[in-house]
């Protein structure tokens, strides 16, 4: 447990931004990172030459989200520095080095997390990120710029893009580094190798034919040639130039040592157990008529809210609660009410609003995805696991549904409801819907669970379907849960990390289970390996004139 003194919040605004400068120009807003040296998280290191640190990707999250709901009027966003000769020089090397393990694979996590924003702001609301490198960009830098829809690079004869980390730090780039230069930018592999081992970067015309940028201009045409692009790519955008955004006010949120609190996600945090009881609840009103202007709603709108207290909740404990390594995910509410809403949203997805806050609710499932956390879900009367709260128990790794009512309870028994929320909009990183990794393999299993879209299904139903794990009833429920949650304290938390990460990301391979599945997975093997992090390592080393010393055997 984090003392409170030293819990990493993951809430800001733009006033408070220490490292970066958010300008808006109409259809185009530029974001230059301005890297304060002594802004760093925690001590012990400075941040120098644009190198980042977890609170600097914070604010640029949150700069990303606000772009994205605050200003539909833009279009396109430039990322460049707002130094000179300098993009950025990627991650903060003594940060890593002083950083324990864990700190490093979250920090690894979260910033390809963003990077998943840009990408999905670009596919899916039609806000078009330019990288402008404007000076040498390296290895967290660069990889800022592939997460870009289109890199410019200046060309003046010293600025290079590089992914230095194996010859210079014994890791690899980033987890996200190297997918992106060859899934998404195409890089040969034979080019790939060269690239990634040589140091010094390339720049100018060879970045270009290598596919690592889309275009190199001379310094005096700089400033004239990154406006044209933005203003180009601002054209071919259909986001609404008129339209009023939506202010993301600060969440309604408690925090103590044993629970964390906001207005419709809750988290008891049981640390003999080893578990955070996280109950998520539905609105407590119908939602409005079909034809309401959601954005005159404000951010207190549910399906709004309710996702972004959800994401802030998984960030403060993936991050700040390592020991509770098991989340046992409830609801509560009428789930008719949470249906109302996903209809709302599904019937106006012409609207802006209603598509950026299906796509963030996309995301945020996605991050519940790929979070090192025992996922169980507890299906119990006066749940509502419906429609986009279903989700959270198709993302469980196990499932427990109340079969009948309790003794003496007069509540009606728990249902589950299937709709359209589920049958595509919100994809998993494989690109399928959680449905569809369920029954991988099974289309006739898969096409009787789609047909019961809409129907209320009790356990019973909802077991020979195939949508639940376990349906015990009043009798046995208490026992077979506990033993569920201890059984999962007992076991190794790395086997299961492993365990986990393999079977959540079955069929298709994809960028995104390729940097969160496999590529993580070897990034957290190299950061514990000597050659990386012990003594004579690299990443110890680096800066000291000391050469590494490496075991040379391959494992």
């Amino acid at each position: 447990m984090a003392a409170a003194a030293e819990r990493v919040s993951f809430a800001t605004e733009p006033s408070r931004y220490r490292h970066w400068r958010l300008a808006i120009d109409g259809p185009v807003a530029t974001l230059a990172m301005d890297v304060a040296e002594d802004g760093g998280l925690r001590g012990g290191y400075e941040l120098k030459l644009n190198t980042y640190d977890l609170g600097v990707d914070v604010e640029l999250y949150d700069a990303v989200q606000r772009l994205r709901f605050e200003h539909p009027e833009v279009r396109t966003v430039v990322i460049t520095s707002a130094r000179e000769k300098i993009f950025s020089a990627g991650a903060n090397i003594r940060m890593l080095a002083q950083s324990p393990h864990p700190w490093k694979v979250n920090f690894c996590k979260f910033t390809n997390e963003t990077r998943n924003g840009i990408e999905d702001a670009t596919a899916c609301s039609g806000q078009t990120y330019l990288a402008a490198v404007n000076g040498t960009a390296s290895g967290g830098g660069y990889e800022l710029a592939l997460a870009c829809d289109y890199i410019m690079l200046i060309d003046d004869r010293s600025s290079v893009v590089s992914l230095p980390e194996l010859p210079l730090l014994g890791v690899l780039p980033g987890t996200g580094g190297l997918t992106r230069v060859t899934d998404k930018r195409h890089v040969r592999r034979d080019l790939a190798d060269y690239f990634c081992t040589r140091s010094e970067g390339i720049g100018g015309r060879k970045a270009v034919a290598a596919k690592l940028v889309d275009e190199t201009v001379p310094r005096p045409r700089w400033q004239e040639a990154v406006a044209l692009r933005a203003a180009a790519l601002a054209a071919r955008s259909s986001r609404p130039a008129d339209a009023a955004g939506i202010e993301l006010t600060p969440l309604e949120k408690t925090r103590a040592d044993d629970a964390i609190g906001y207005r419709y996600v809750a988290a008891r945090l049981d640390r003999a157990a080893a578990a955070a009881e996280i109950t998520v609840r539905a609105p407590g009103e119908d939602p409005p008529p079909g034809t309401a202007r959601l954005a005159e709603l404000g951010a207190g709108f549910w399906p709004l809210a309710v996702t972004r207290e959800l994401d802030d909740l998984i960030l403060d404990l993936r991050t700040n609660e390592l020991e509770l390594g098991t989340w046992v995910l409830r609801t509560e509410g009428d789930p008719r009410r949470v249906l109302g809403y996903d209809r709302l949203l599904l019937d106006n997805r012409g609207d802006w609003l209603a598509n950026e806050i299906i796509a963030y609710c996309k995301r945020t499932l996605k991050r519940l995805d790929v979070t090192s956390r025992s996922l169980i879900a507890l299906i119990e009367p006066g749940s509502c696991f419906a429609g986009s709260l279903l989700e959270l128990a198709l993302a469980a790794d196990r499932s427990y549904m109340l079969a009948g009512t309790r003794e003496g309870a007069g509540a009606q028994p728990a249902v589950i409801v299937i709709d359209e929320m589920n049958l595509g909009p919100l994809p998993t990183g494989n690109g399928l819907t959680r449905l569809q990794s369920r029954f991988l393999g099974d289309p006739d299993r898969l096409g009787a669970a789609e047909k019961q879209a809409g129907e209320p299904m009790e356990a019973e139903d909802a077991e020979r379907t195939g949508l639940i794990t376990f349906a015990p009833d009043d009798l046995d429920w208490e026992e077979e849960v506990r033993l569920a949650i201890e059984e999962r304290a007992s076991f190794s938390p790395d086997a299961l990390t492993g365990m986990e990460a393999n079977y959540r990301f079955a069929g298709p391979e994809t960028m995104e289970t390729k940097i969160f599945g496999r590529l993580s997975a070897w990034q957290n093997w190299i950061f514990t390996r000597t050659n990386a992090s012990g003594p004579a390592g690299a990443l110890r080393r680096y800066g000291t004139g000391q050469r590494p010393e490496f075991d040379h055997r391959r494992v």
